[in-house]
């Protein structure tokens, strides 16, 4: 045999999910996954995405922004096991934070509907946070992730972004704006506040920086839109995330500061979220 032939083999095998869930699960019983996907004129992706998502996911949250195409009827033809939430605010902070509600999982997923977000890396997600993580996100930036739709500007303006983080608040991350990501649904009252734009993956991170969660940050790569356009505006959103930063930097500065890191030297999701309404206030 080749190596050209076992890699072929070896990728085969890597692209079936349902094969290598059972090796990567870790401990007995399997924790409830939910996967929240905001919708919003999405019917022509989902026909593509919903296909994608495997028997590891044990709940499916669609959260519609009042879709005016067959987005809820294809859900519901599709996947009528699925919980459908409707949010009246279109836009993608408010949808998330209603899936956080809705969804009854011990895991928490939150992937974007237009198929730039590969389902099967939810194995890896689920594995890395039954290896003891408390977050896990996904990054375009480390070995093994990358992107075919990233531009020039794009990669540098988030860049930029994940920089100042590192600077304000701490932390490694290296990809501040990619939204895939998953947590226990135990550390959720750490991600309390009302953030609505695309700026919420940022404010999610600063967020599980100041609780000082343990986050992990795993490989995975980034498709182009499948269907048609995104509502991401380079710098209508880059300003909101730099403004997101420069309102919480020093709330959230002075909760971790009060909690100490790393958090297993005692401090708890229930402290850090009481420290922190406590350090906004005047």
């Amino acid at each position: 045999m080749t190596l050209m032939t076992k890699h072929e083999d070896l990728q085969e095998y890597l692209e079936d999910p349902e094969a290598i869930s059972p090796m990567i699960f870790l401990s007995e019983p399997h924790p409830k996954v939910s996967l929240i996907i905001p919708t919003l004129n999405e019917a022509e992706n989902l026909v593509q995405v919903l296909p994608t998502i495997t028997s590891i996911v044990d709940e499916l949250v669609i959260v519609d922004g009042e879709s005016d195409d067959d987005t809820l009827g294809f859900v519901r033809e599709r996947r009528p096991d699925a919980l459908i939430v409707l949010e009246k605010r279109h836009v993608k902070g408010h949808a998330l934070r209603a899936g956080f509600e809705a969804a009854h999982g011990d895991i928490i997923v939150m992937m974007d509907a237009d198929g730039s977000m590969d389902a099967r890396d939810i194995v890896i997600f689920v594995a890395s946070l039954q290896a003891r993580a408390d977050v896990v996100k996904g990054s375009r930036f480390v070995q093994g992730g990358g992107s075919s739709d990233l531009t020039l500007l794009r990669t540098s303006g988030n860049l930029a972004l994940t920089q100042t983080v590192r600077m304000v608040f701490g932390g490694r991350y290296s990809d501040l704006c990619y939204g895939y990501m998953a947590f226990w649904r135990h550390v959720r009252p750490a991600f309390e506040g009302e953030i609505g734009g695309f700026e919420v993956e940022t404010f999610l991170n600063i967020l599980a920086l100041a609780a000082g969660l343990r986050v992990v940050e795993v490989a995975s790569f980034e498709r182009p839109r499948i269907h048609g356009e995104s509502n991401l505006h380079t710098f209508r959103d880059g300003a909101r995330v730099l403004r997101t930063n420069y309102r919480e930097r020093g709330g959230l500065t002075r909760a971790r500061a009060s909690l100490g890191v790393p958090r297993h030297l005692a401090h708890t999701v229930e402290e850090f979220t009481h420290i922190a309404r406590t350090a906004e206030k005047p």
